[in-house]
């Protein structure tokens, strides 16, 4: 390799193939570094795009984040098929193998505990929206009378706010419910701010965005207690995705460690850069990309 390292996610060691002319960032194929007994997941990119300042001009490029973040997301989609990783941030590079090398050894300790907590286990995504608008609309359809007088119009305005806030009230009930036996199936869970639909464009008012942390063993049935809450929210959509490694779990890039210094910038977490750059798989936390900050790993 002679290009800068791109690094997508730490695993332990697994027997199974990754499938036949997977690629990644950049279309280059990932690669196994192994170092104490952890595998980094890399690849060889071009300095010239992913050096810290064409780094930063590409978060402007919104095709070029897109095209990055699904290369991104088809690796850690390889991996999590076959093993346990813990993907690393969107943009994470070095300048060579000795530099992946260093951050490993650097958190090592952090890394460890967050295998040995996540292994075997996925995540599922759950959003309930509330198609406020379309509500509006039917309710508008309706035959109400013609307003006789500006006394019986400001009723009828004072009704349709009152429908809008039954609606709301609903939704918020409906969503607690369903998070409440939802995370008496799930081992943990993250409840993230509502999606603005200005970015993920989703139709409708997000109420709910959950992630649930559960063994795969589980996860059937898990599906099925989703399923079978579609048909009980009338004039609420109720949205699954999955399995994904687990995004929202890996607390280890919270422990700063001093390796390094890296030819990279950390950009942002792969659910806020998806709902960005309109990546094709799911969305976490939604919020405007970060400017990129330096630190040591």
């Amino acid at each position: 390799m002679t290009g800068l390292r791109y690094v997508y996610a730490v695993c332990r060691p697994f027997g199974a193939a990754l499938q036949a002319q997977l690629t990644g960032v950049a279309g280059a194929p990932p690669k196994l570094l192994t170092h104490h007994g952890l595998i980094a997941v890399v690849s060889e990119v071009p300095e010239r795009d992913f050096a810290e300042e064409p780094l930063k001009a590409h978060l402007e490029d919104l095709d070029w984040l897109a095209a990055t973040a699904r290369g991104h997301q088809a690796v850690i989609d390889a991996l999590t098929a076959v093993t346990t990783p813990l993907p690393l941030r969107l943009g994470t590079v070095f300048r060579d193998d000795s530099g992946v090398r260093v951050m490993m050894e650097a958190r090592e300790d952090a890394f460890r505990r967050a295998l040995d907590r996540l292994e075997g286990r996925v995540e599922w995504g759950v959003k309930v929206y509330l198609d406020l608008e379309a509500a509006e609309a039917a309710e508008a359809a309706r035959p109400q009378g013609k307003a006789a007088s500006g006394r019986d119009y400001l009723r009828q305005r004072r009704m349709r706010s009152r429908s809008q806030d039954d609606m709301w009230e609903k939704a918020e009930a409906f969503s607690r419910r369903l998070h409440e036996t939802l995370s008496g199936r799930a081992e943990d869970f993250r409840l993230h701010p509502p999606q603005n639909p200005t970015l993920s464009g989703a139709a409708g008012r997000n109420v709910l965005n959950a992630a649930y942390l559960v063994p795969r063993g589980n996860s059937e049935a898990f599906v099925e207690v989703v399923d079978r809450t579609k048909d009980d929210a009338p004039g609420l959509r109720v949205e699954l995705t999955g399995p994904w490694a687990a995004y929202s779990f890996t607390e280890f890039h919270e422990e700063p460690a001093k390796a390094e210094e890296p030819a990279k910038a950390e950009e942002p977490e792969k659910a806020e850069a998806s709902e960005k750059a309109e990546a094709p798989k799911k969305s976490g936390e939604p919020q405007e990309p970060r400017e990129p900050q330096e630190e040591d790993a």
